[in-house]
Order: structure tokens, then sequence, then C-alpha cells
């Protein structure tokens, strides 16, 4: 009987091929940016089954794909040809990335407990990933040749063809060029049994092509405003490392993948997000979208309720936090017209720091709050817009308030004392009650006194009480901000 091997691979610098800028020098626009994340993501579902094609094997196989990383069962007999095929498509990803993108990858036999396996597979593809290849070529002086990058592969291409195709494919010769509706072999994208796994919604415009990113912005609510959402699972790298059999690795893997996927793709067809909101890519743990700033804030919550009963559906009975929670971050735009990798790498960064601070945040207006407060940050939006809306409170008071925030920490700032805080909202909040800032009439009137309440119950929101020394509350932050861009025309 044939000994079995397993075939790990993995992208290497993907964030940093995304984000890189232009051949001019000048930042990544939309379409290159799109291009690039497409090329990546099919790249690591197109890889391994073109190499069992190239290698007449059967398609089961094929472990698990996506995220930028694969997993393959082969026979023993078949592993020289499959590095050989590999070091093609390696080649082939670095001149199409213009070395920025490397692909690695590892393999072991399958002999032993699955922990085992993993750790020797572990061990190999950190040797591969830190350890440069030593050939008799490199001993030879050379001269380094400034390699273009083909750009318009990923923006006359890629970009604009990817959410219309209805296959990919590739040739044997060249694995690592992902082609659209042609190729040697062939995937379909309809949705049937044997096809991949793809998020593709685009926001149209009235002619169905898709719309960019200055046309989503016109669309929201409120000041007219784009962003990048983005999202990554707390610890999934932990929870796939304690699985204890190869089957719920993959499982695990699988499961992520497609409730990305699929619950990103029906969510973006529904009527509130439609023609607000683009998939930019879909992985194994994480995702991006892209679009009008109030549809990517319910589209997160919407998200994040999804992947809480998708959690206790599928991994309630594992132990530990890890895998069961999810950190979002919401950067928007300063300006129209602003580079979109900008954007995308400051809601890269903010991901990445809101997952510092705590597990199962969301970070957004410059404030990292935990999920379960973000609905008491829409309640006291609500509040501020009804001031404004339903008791002649000019929307001024909302700057005023966001002018008690510090953006940057002072360390030698003293804390106030809360009647001080108390003191200096209610004079905001007092000063601009009522048209024209007088009282109207009957100071007992039902309108008033629910003016005062709700007036009191912000200030209490915001500033808290009890406490000898108290810090603003950041959920009041992200409510003012929140009420701000909502009274923006």
């Amino acid at each position: 009987m044939s000994v079995q091997v397993f075939l790990q691979g993995k992208l290497l610098g993907i964030e940093s091929f995304v984000l890189a800028p232009q051949a001019d020098g000048s930042a990544s626009d939309e379409a290159l940016v799109l291009g690039r994340a497409h090329w990546v993501t099919l790249l690591a579902e197109v890889l391994p089954r073109s190499l069992l094609a190239d290698l007449g094997l059967a398609r089961i196989l094929l472990g698990s794909s996506g995220g930028g990383s694969f997993l393959l069962v082969l026979p023993v007999e078949s592993l020289p040809a499959a590095e050989e095929f590999l070091r093609r498509a390696s080649a082939g990803v670095s001149a199409l990335s213009a070395g920025r993108l490397k692909l690695v990858w590892a393999s072991t036999e399958n002999l032993g407990d699955w922990t085992i396996v993993r750790k020797r597979l572990a061990e190999a593809m950190f040797r591969q990933q830190h350890t440069a290849p030593v050939t008799p070529e490199a001993f030879l002086p050379h001269e380094p040749v400034a390699v273009a990058p083909p750009e318009e592969y990923f923006t006359d291409v890629l970009a604009p063809r990817f959410r219309g195709a209805k296959s990919v494919g590739c040739n044997p010769d060249q694995p690592a060029r992902i082609l659209l509706d042609e190729g040697a072999y062939t995937w379909p994208l309809d949705g049937s049994a044997d096809s991949i796994v793809l998020a593709r919604h685009a926001a149209p415009e009235e002619d169905g092509t898709a719309a960019p990113v200055s046309r989503l912005g016109s669309r929201a609510a409120g000041r007219p405003a784009w962003g990048v959402l983005r999202g990554d699972v707390d610890g999934f790298g932990v929870r796939l490392r304690r699985s204890t059999t190869i089957e719920e690795h993959v499982q695990l893997s699988v499961l992520f993948k497609q409730f990305f996927a699929g619950e990103l793709e029906v969510q973006c067809s529904m009527p509130d997000y439609w023609r607000k909101v683009t998939i930019l890519y879909t992985g194994g743990d994480d995702f991006a979208v892209y679009g009008a700033w109030d549809a990517l804030l319910q589209l997160a919550r919407e998200m994040q309720r999804l992947f809480h009963r998708f959690v206790e559906a599928n991994l309630a009975e594992l132990p530990g936090p890890e895998g069961k929670t999810i950190t979002m971050a919401l950067e928007l735009a300063p300006e129209p017209d602003s580079p979109f990798a900008y954007v995308y790498e400051a809601a890269n960064r903010s991901v990445e720091a809101a997952k510092c601070v705590g597990k199962d945040c969301f970070s957004l207006f410059g404030r990292t709050v935990e999920w379960r407060h973000l609905q008491h940050a829409g309640e006291l939006k609500d509040i501020m817009l009804r001031m404004v809306r339903d008791f002649g409170c000019p929307p001024q008071f909302l700057e005023e308030l966001s002018g008690f925030y510090r953006d940057k920490i002072v360390p030698s700032a003293r804390p106030d004392r809360p009647w001080r805080y108390h003191r200096r909202v209610a004079l905001v909040l007092g000063s601009q009650s009522g048209p024209a800032g007088g009282t109207r009439g009957r100071a007992q009137s039902l309108e008033d006194r629910e003016l005062h309440r709700l007036r009191s119950a912000l200030i209490t929101d915001i500033v808290g009480k009890g406490q000898a020394q108290v810090k603003l509350r950041p959920v009041g932050r992200v409510a003012v901000e929140w009420a701000r861009l909502l009274m923006e025309a």
C-alpha cells in the first residue's frame, strides 16, 4: 500500500503585495487593489486543484483551500512531480507580484497521530519560510534587474471581469496566471457541487457595472463618506492547532470559509446593502468589504450576530474561547478621493490594534468598544438625534460634545472630577436646548420634562457616576461621532 503524504502550501507577503504602490510610486487605486486581492484569493483555490488535475489525481484528495493556504493528501510517488509543479507556480507567483508574494510548501508522511504530523508540517514550513534556498547560481556575480509588475493583468483583466466570470482556470505551463472563462483546467463558479465557493458581490451602477468608491460614498446617509470594514476571527490559528484529527482540522477550515463566503454574499444581496457595499475578499477566518459608511456599520453588527449564532451551532462543544469571537474595524476615508490603499491599510492597522486591546471588539471612530456596548452606543446616538430633531437643539452641540474627547493621550493630564464633567456637559446641553436657546413658555410641559430626562440620561451615560475620578466612556465618543455623521448633509 502506498504511503500517503500531506502537502501544505502557503502564500507569504499577501498584505504587502496588495498594498504595494504602483509602478510610478503612487498609492494603489481601487482597481489595482481589487485585482490583486482577487488574484490572491483565486491562487489559494486554483493552485491545489490544478496540481491534482496535472497529476491525474482525484479531487477528493483536496483537504482545504482558501485564505492564502491549502492542504493536500498525495501518494508518495507523486511528490516529486508535485514539487516540480509548485516550483513552476512559485516562479509565476514571483514574476506576477514583482517578488513581493512568495509561495512556500512543505510535506511530511501521514505517519502517527495528527498532532505529531501537524507539528512536523509546521517545522518543515518554518524552515521553508526562514531559510533561503542555496543554488550554485547564487554565488555568481550578477546585476539586480528591476522588474516592472504587470499591473494591467490586475486592473484590466481580474478587477473588471472577475465578478462576471462563469469559471476560472489555468494552463499547466503557467499555473500561477489565473484565467477567467478559459484554460486547460477550469472550475465553475456557479454554485454547483464542483464549483469554487467565492463571494463576489459588487454594488452596481445603473448600467450594471461596479460602482466606484466615490459613488458608494454618495449613497450613504448623512455625510457622503465611504470606508473599509475588516473582520478577523480571534484565535483561529490556535483553534486549528488544537484539532486532534485531520478530519477536525479540515472541517473547521471548510466551515469558516463557507460561513464568510456564504453569509457575506447573502447579506450583500439584501436591500440595505446591495447598492452600498462591495466585497473585497473573504478568507478562511477574515474578510474585507468597502462601501457607504452607514451600510458598513450596520453590516458589521449583522455579521457579528450571525457569527455568534454560527459558533453556538458548530463550536459550542469545543473548549476554550479561541475561534469563538470576532473583532472588526471600520475605517472611514478622510476625503472622497482618498487613495483606496491608504484606507484599506488603516483598516488593517485598526483591526490589529483592536485585537491587542481585547477580543470580541469593534474599532470605529477612533475608539474600540466591546460588541455588547455597541447597542448602547446606538441608543445614545438616537437620544442625540432626537434632541436635535424633536426638541430644537442645534446640531452644533454635537461638535462641542466631541471636543471633550482627546484624540491623543497626554501623560501630564489629570482626570477631572465627575462633577466637573457633569457641569461642562450640562452647560453644553442646557445652553443649546429649545429654539433660539430660550424657554418655550410652560416650564413644566411634557416636552420640557422629556427633554430634561433625555439630557440627564445623556450626561450620565457619557460621564458615568459613582466614581471618584472618571474618564469619558468610549461608547459616548462612538455615539457622538455616529450622530455627527448622520446629521451632516
